[in-house]
């Protein structure tokens, strides 16, 4: 099995007014699928009032992020699957509840993790 991370940008989701709570509905839907089917791992949204910071070897904290790199926000869901065609299958799914796109990414195996 393979972990999938399947995400949007925050900028993605236009969602028309009065809307919104059918989008999570439908959202909150999916994601009871994909528990119910033993495939969830993590999801959640980043919280865009908290600002990021870089916490240095020493320990060292800066605000902000890496320099040329935006700040990452949106919404992300880690599936365990057998297949990236699955994954693709699971992010149609995400993509109609919150009525935008999927970017979908693979994580890379590590026997430690």
């Amino acid at each position: 099995m393979t972990k999938f991370l399947i995400s949007f940008p925050s900028d993605a989701m236009v969602v028309p007014a009065g809307e919104f709570d059918a989008v999570v509905e439908a959202a909150h839907a999916v994601i009871a699928e994909a528990k119910a089917a033993g495939v969830y791992v993590f999801g959640g949204g980043i919280d865009e009032d908290v600002d990021p910071v870089l916490v240095a070897a020493d320990g060292t904290v800066t605000e902000g992020t890496y320099p040329g790199h935006t700040v990452p926000d949106g919404g992300y869901t880690v599936l365990e699957l057998p297949s990236r065609e699955a994954a693709l299958g699971w992010a149609a799914k995400i993509a109609v509840a919150c009525r935008c796109p999927q970017e979908v990414r693979q994580f890379q195996y590590d026997p430690d993790s």
